[in-house]
């Protein structure tokens, strides 16, 4: 009794995306299986359309979708002998090479998430094991975003139960268009000659990043360009899997003849220029041992992409300035130059892709790459790909290294706002966290606020002297607690305006934006789980989510119909359980349990999400409370405070 899963996914895509050997289809494995004994046979597919037509599969096999995955499997273990599940699913880094190709697919939906309502909970990234899921630091600690660049538009990730995602229909990335009056002031014709690159000796050139973003496209655009001119030239590529977010790195070597090159390894200390397309591979032991110290320039992409560990832990710190400072380090100071290549290469050309090349631009305008640009530019045409795209990221470098300012004029709005920075002085701290409570529901409600955090800040100076170390956490905490995305929440922050200025930042007019959402009441339930599903509306819901919000003065009052949901009562019970922690905390402060202290009050950051996820959170964090207030207790307190 056996059931066996056939993974059919079109193409073998971590090695370039070449096709199946023998090239066989989903019917072919399934007439074979059946052949070969199989009792029961059943295709789950991405894309059932694909297989429903008359005759496309054997009589008596049956064809179902992929969120019918779970349930099929179970069905095949009940039944004796030998079963099959056939799988079919395009591979999503080939779906992305494929999509980037063709112009009918580029106008799939294109999910976006509001980080106003983003929980920073992870199911998403859970459900969908997706890298262009990515985090997004933000004034009120860390969220999510879609990476539109590297997005295969599977939409997997609209199963995380959250209302924070869209989908966009007919949505294009906004761009600088070559046709504008604003590219028509890019002088780039004009820019001046970089500095000379003398080839007395052998120069190294390592490239690294990772695998599906370009790496590889840069050396082989080095190689035809040093063989463009004659020079000698050799490119070696580790690639390893070459899987999405996996490291790959190109030693390039370039001289005035082959008859100078002996070997085509960089050796240690070996390369005079780096190009750290990701940080995080360009700080690894294996490119950093080819760095000499105060010899190899580095130009660094700053816009540090996640690694696949981001996808299984929520909470990984991704380090980007420990990164930089490394390979600040490793080259020395003076010998590092820094450029958010990333964010510039989708503003100007709406693809990330697009980041190394303007790189190399930078890095040829600096003096450091020893070939002339009228062969850089023939070898990208000989590429093939994106020819006009790739000039112009490689003249957009170019820019960025002789006239920032200018590029800034060209770029304008288009990169992402950078999030305000938290205030660090406890006072600043609480104003803001009032204001945006007064935003919430009323300014008597921030005061509440006010009250609780003067209370903590004034015993916290009595009985533990400077510091605001848990004036700041229950700063935060009671803020959290206090604003509960509930459903007028969500309703104002999906109709505000900051919402709509993103959406018009990332994508032209004359897209059509569809919500999903589990609204009480309406949404069904999971037969298997019993857990609500989430539905489509429309752009239609824009009407009926500007009326909710306007109504947020009934929430908690006898008129809320959303009151008596358990995920009210919920975020009313851990609202008024903190209150009175808060308040214990205040009355037994002591030196002594002062960083138990600290640690209780910033509990409530680990509750996320919505629904079933906050639930399951809240009970994990509940668990932990309960050994850290005896801790707390155990210690020696003072009198308390009058109140």
């Amino acid at each position: 009794n056996i059931t066996y899963k056939i993974l059919y996914n079109d193409a073998v895509a971590m090695t370039g995306g070449q096709s199946v050997d023998g090239s066989p289809d989903v019917a072919g494995i399934v007439r074979q299986v059946l052949a070969e004994g199989a009792k029961k046979v059943v295709v789950v597919a991405a894309e059932p359309g694909r297989h429903s037509a008359a005759g496309a599969l054997p009589p008596g096999v049956e064809l179902r979708g992929r969120d019918d995955l779970d349930r099929v499997q179970r069905e095949l273990r009940e039944i004796p002998g030998l079963t099959v599940l056939v799988y079919d699913q395009v591979c999503a880094a080939e779906k992305r090479r494929r999509g980037k190709r063709s112009a009918a697919t580029s106008l799939a939906p294109r999910v976006a998430i509001n980080a106003a309502v983003c929980e920073g909970c992870g199911d998403c990234s859970q459900q969908s094991n997706c890298v262009a899921v990515k985090p997004l630091e933000t004034e009120l600690g860390r969220k999510r975003s879609i990476d539109q660049s590297n997005c295969n538009s599977d939409l997997s990730c609209l199963k995380g139960f959250c209302p924070s995602f869209v989908t966009l229909d007919n949505a294009r990335p906004r761009r600088l268009d070559a046709g504008s009056a604003g590219a028509a002031q890019a002088p780039f014709g004009d820019l001046p000659a970089p500095p000379a690159t003398a080839l007395e000796r052998p120069r190294g050139i390592l490239i690294a990043g990772i695998g599906g973003t370009g790496v590889l496209t840069v050396g082989a655009v080095l190689g035809m360009a040093a063989h463009i001119e004659g020079k000698g030239v050799t490119v070696l590529n580790f690639t390893g899997l070459s899987q999405k977010n996996g490291g790959v790195m190109s030693h390039v070597r370039i001289a005035r003849s082959p008859a100078e090159l002996n070997a085509v390894r960089l050796a240690a200390g070996g390369a005079d220029l780096v190009l750290a397309c990701d940080m995080v591979v360009a700080a690894s032991e294996a490119a950093l041992s080819r760095v000499e110290p105060g010899v190899t320039r580095a130009i660094l992409n700053r816009d540090m992409q996640p690694t696949a560990g981001f996808v299984i832990d929520n909470a990984l710190n991704l380090k980007a300035p420990q990164v930089e400072e490394l390979l600040g380090k490793a080259c020395g100071a003076h010998n590092i130059e820094s450029i958010a290549a990333s964010a510039l290469a989708v503003a100007l050309t709406g693809d990330a892709i697009a980041a190394n090349l303007l790189l190399l631009g930078y890095a040829f305008q600096r003096g450091l790459v020893p070939l002339g640009q009228a062969a850089i530019e023939r070898a990208i045409e000989l590429n093939g790909v994106s020819v006009d795209a790739g000039k112009r990221a490689f003249a957009l470098g170019r820019l960025a290294a002789h006239d920032r300012a200018r590029l800034d004029s060209l770029v304008g709005s288009r990169l992402p706002t950078m999030p305000a920075a938290e205030p660090q002085d406890i006072g600043a701290l609480v104003t803001r966290r009032a204001q945006l409570l007064a935003e919430y529901q009323d300014g008597a409600y921030a005061q509440r606020y006010r009250a609780t955090l003067a209370r903590v800040i004034d015993v916290e100076r009595v009985r533990v002297g400077d510091g605001h170390a848990l004036a700041e956490a229950v700063a935060r905490n009671l803020y959290k607690l206090m604003a509960g995305k509930d459903e007028y929440e969500v309703a104002r922050l999906h109709t505000g305006p900051a919402f709509a200025a993103e959406l018009a930042r990332q994508f032209e007019d004359g897209y059509r934006i569809t919500f999903h959402l589990a609204i009480p009441g309406l949404a069904r339930r999971d037969p298997d789980t019993g857990l609500p599903r989430k539905r489509a509306y429309g752009a239609w819901m824009l009407h009926g989510l500007r009326i909710l919000a306007r109504l947020k003065r009934l929430r908690g009052t006898r008129l809320d119909p959303f009151r008596h949901s358990a995920e009210r009562r919920l975020e009313r019970r851990l609202l008024g359980e903190y209150e009175v922690l808060v308040a214990e905390l205040a009355d037994h402060l002591t030196p002594a349990n002062h960083a138990i202290a600290i640690e209780l009050a910033g509990l409530p950051e680990e509750i996320r999400g919505y629904g079933h996820i906050r639930k399951d959170s809240a009970e994990q964090v509940k668990r932990r409370e309960a050994g850290l207030i005896a801790a707390f207790r155990s210690a020696d307190a003072p009198v308390a405070l009058a109140a």
